[in-house]
């Protein structure tokens, strides 16, 4: 072990070379436009929202119960994912949680 640590401090103790300096940026350069706030390239818009069914992955052509077991299984994973402590996977458990009640209620009926 004491190997180990006497290697650990020479390779993170030891004395580093100079860095080069930076070449400085062409005018007109990525890093000019970002300083003067121009615009570098127009951003993607967000993503359509997707229907209910193509979050649950459900299909037309799809039968009952198929359609029943993958909302069974869709309902364990998102229902056990909706109590996360992360923020952002408590929204997406709400999210698909509320996609497969609207697909249950449209296939089978009112709850």
């Amino acid at each position: 072990m004491f190997k180990i640590l006497k290697t650990l401090s020479k390779s993170l103790g030891g004395s580093k070379p100079a860095a080069a300096p930076a070449p400085a940026a062409k005018p007109g350069s990525l890093l000019d436009k970002v300083n003067k706030g121009a615009p570098v390239a127009a951003a993607k818009p967000p993503p359509s929202p997707k229907t209910p069914e193509e979050l649950c992955g459900i299909t037309g052509k799809m039968p009952k119960e198929e359609i029943r077991a993958q909302l069974k299984l869709l309902f364990r994973r998102y229902n056990r994912t909706a109590s996360s402590l992360d923020a952002k996977l408590r929204h997406e458990a709400e999210t698909m949680l509320d996609a497969i009640v609207q697909v249950r209620e449209k296939h089978f009926g009112e709850i």
